[in-house]
């Protein structure tokens, strides 16, 4: 079931994303050669303790996985998709590091993801994370009122299968409010003008992951968390949480 949700509950939400934004903002700088990711999650609770909110990552346990989340940030590491539990592992030159992080503040949360690379890049690697933003940005401005869940999938598919990049299927978005996960699902690929119509007052997490190689595999790793390219390419990922209005998206985590 969808929830709608009114202007005073997506200011709300807009204040949690301020937070979460923070926070990815306080983990990039703080992303230095030599810097652990365990260190990295702790510049993240810092900020979160600091606006008096808390995290939707830390102890969550989905159906899939074998423990809690032990962590309040992911930090996914080269060819790490999505969902890397931080450890002592240090961050080395080239690295491209992915970071989501959520927080919840007044019973509303809020989630977002962001990509870069530690030290000095390469050119491959900033084209991937471009592509990965600019499929973002084309996904949150099909998302208005009168369009449907399969153009925000459309515009995130056709950015990135027209670079030439992979996509992990069955990984995508989500509808966020007083939880990080509700309805509706909202995939990384589909068909225009297909599946749930966009009304004012849905709050959507929209999420492309991108794999470098253009292959589409992945695979588990053995924390039971940690999604990787199963041919060790590098991947990319990153995330608003939006609100449809009626004078169009908004984006709540905006940095």
């Amino acid at each position: 079931m969808v929830e709608l949700k009114t202007e005073k509950s997506i200011d709300a939400m807009h204040a949690a994303g301020q937070v979460a934004a923070r926070a990815l903002t306080a983990a990039r700088e703080a992303a230095r050669v030599g810097v652990t990711l365990l260190e990295l999650d702790e510049v993240a609770r810092e900020v979160l303790r600091d606006a008096g909110a808390t995290s939707p990552f830390l102890g969550y346990r989905p159906s899939f996985a074998p423990t809690p989340f032990p962590a309040v940030i992911c930090a996914s590491v080269n060819d790490a998709i999505v969902h890397g539990i931080p450890t002592d592992y240090r961050l080395r030159d080239g690295d491209l590091l992915s970071v989501d992080c959520g927080a919840e503040l007044d019973g509303w949360a809020s989630d977002s993801a962001i990509s870069f690379v530690v030290g000095s890049p390469r050119p491959a690697d900033l084209r991937l994370i471009e592509t990965a933003e600019r499929a973002l940005a084309a996904s949150i401005a099909a998302a208005v009122v009168g369009n449907r869940i399969g153009d925000i999938a459309h515009a995130v598919g056709r950015a990135c299968r027209t670079a030439g990049y992979g996509i992990p299927q069955g990984f995508g978005g989500h509808g966020v409010g007083r939880r990080m996960h509700e309805d509706p699902e909202v995939p990384n690929e589909g068909r225009p003008g297909r599946g749930l119509p966009l009304r004012a007052g849905m709050v959507l997490a929209i999420e492309p992951m991108l794999i470098a190689s253009g292959k589409d595999g992945y695979h588990e790793a053995p924390d039971g968390w940690t999604l990787r390219t199963d041919d060790g390419s590098r991947a990319a990922h990153v995330e608003h949480t939006v609100a449809i209005t009626e004078s169009g998206p908004r984006i709540l985590t905006a940095r």
